[in-house]
């Protein structure tokens, strides 16, 4: 309806430019009537302007339009036009257009506030790195923790604070670290992830950090007082029968307080004298022990570190294992790649291999079908070697326990052997982690980080 009612518009002008073209011609030639042809031709000015500024109109009000939305200027107006009502309709479109974007931009605002506010109230220090070095975004929580004011950028925070800046350029993408900083005299031990992204073709890097030495001082209180309560707990154990055979044998060499001379012992008095310190000895030797493995769970050697072929230990290790396993109608199988190598320190590993190995064996006693598989792989980011056994598994309350030092689900186990394995492996970088259920077996597994 606009455009056929602007069409007619626009040749109601042009017939009516062609009439007064006609009528100048017509009087062009006659010099009595030259006032005459100064008019006619003033008017042909006009309606040449009126004609031309009609046909822009609409070509100006959308210029007008999109500057407006270039420049989220939404405090332009469409209304109030006295250009007849062929522009009615379109100007009620532009109109719309308008303050449908004005709208997204009131939302985009108010999300962006919402969001700000959140980010501002996250206990999580949060850094927003533009490519060309600018901070984009700095909130709160990073400020307090950093003790600075939002700086502009990159360079001016590598200035403040080298050391933690040059950790960040350190770490790749995804990449996290566990820093310690000194900053203004106060010591902070500070979990941080990064993460680099493209948003509309400008690189940003997210740095996300949170201080968790509170939370670290924390688990080792709660460490100390869990290991004092099984110290406390063995020493007790083999202490308190030791002061009791000692009360009785001072008993059995006193009468009325005073010492018996050697004759006035008997025979069975000496038999009970005798069977009692061959009880403390034994008690003594069980603490000794004790002791023992508590200073080789605490002192793993220095690791010695060479690339291992990981096949060929494990064939020698089915070798050394194999025999043992067949009496008991184990099956021991290996299987890994011939090109996978890792660098480990091979005598600890091995130390780590024949525990899981011996563990898994005593998981299959009474299994007449009972196999342990030992497999090794690698993917995007790990090695691995896996000890798997089909024996009952291991219940779901006592998986949580099993890396604790000193606990066991063995009558005679001294319960340091999966700990100290698993020290072991974090000293390599890595990992021992179990998965297991009742019935269906159970599978350690040794990760090594590329």
């Amino acid at each position: 309806m606009v455009s056929k009612r602007f069409a007619f518009l626009v040749i109601l002008r042009i017939v009516l430019l062609m009439l007064t073209l006609t009528a100048l011609a017509f009087i062009f030639a006659r010099t009595e009537l030259f006032f005459n042809q100064i008019i006619l031709l003033g008017v042909i000015i006009l309606q040449v302007s009126e004609l031309i500024r009609f046909v822009t109109h609409t070509n100006r009000e959308l210029a007008k339009l999109l500057l407006a939305i270039r420049y989220s200027d939404f405090s332009i107006s469409f209304k109030g036009s006295k250009k007849g009502k062929s522009f009615k309709e379109l100007q009620e479109a532009f109109v719309e257009i308008i303050e449908a974007f004005k709208k997204v931009s009131v939302e985009k605002e108010a999300q962006f506030k919402f969001l700000q506010v959140i980010v501002d109230n996250l206990k999580v220090g949060v850094l927003a790195i533009k490519e060309d070095y600018s901070i984009e975004l700095m909130n709160s929580e990073a400020q307090s923790l950093l003790k600075t004011s939002t700086p502009n950028y990159w360079k001016q925070l590598q200035q403040l604070l080298p050391h933690f800046t040059q950790e960040i350029t350190d770490m790749e993408d995804r990449d996290k670290r566990l820093l310690e900083l000194n900053i203004k005299g106060e010591k902070l031990q500070i979990s941080t992830q990064v993460n680099r992204l493209k948003i509309l073709n400008y690189r940003y890097t997210i740095i996300t950090f949170q201080d968790i030495k509170s939370e670290i001082e924390q688990k080792e209180i709660e460490a100390w007082h869990k290991l004092i309560r099984i110290l406390t707990h063995e020493i007790m154990n083999s202490v308190t029968p030791v002061t009791s055979l000692t009360e009785t044998m001072l008993m059995l060499l006193e009468e009325n307080g005073k010492p018996l001379l050697l004759e006035e012992l008997s025979e069975e008095t000496l038999e009970d004298l005798r069977f009692s310190m061959k009880t403390i000895q034994k008690r003594s030797e069980g603490l000794l022990h004790f002791v023992d493995d508590y200073r080789r769970l605490t002192r793993i050697k220095a690791l010695e570190l060479e690339e291992v072929k990981v096949k060929g230990m494990l064939d020698e290790m089915e070798m050394l294992l194999k025999a043992d396993a067949q009496k008991e109608s184990i099956q021991l199988k290996v299987n890994a790649p011939e090109y996978l190598s890792i660098a480990m320190d091979r005598k600890l590993i091995e130390q780590v291999l024949i525990n899981l190995i011996t563990n898994a064996r005593h998981a299959l006693e009474g299994n007449e079908q009972g196999v342990i598989q030992i497999n090794a792989y690698s993917d995007q980011n790990h090695k691995v070697i896996e000890v798997k056994d089909n024996g009952m598994g291991i219940d779901t309350a006592k998986m949580e326990q099993i890396f604790i030092p000193f606990y066991s689900t063995k009558e005679q186990g001294s319960g340091i052997g999966l700990s100290l394995s698993k020290q072991i492996m974090k000293k390599h970088k890595g990992d021992l982690s179990v998965r297991s259920s009742l019935g269906e077996g159970s599978t350690f597994y040794l990760i090594f980080k590329y």
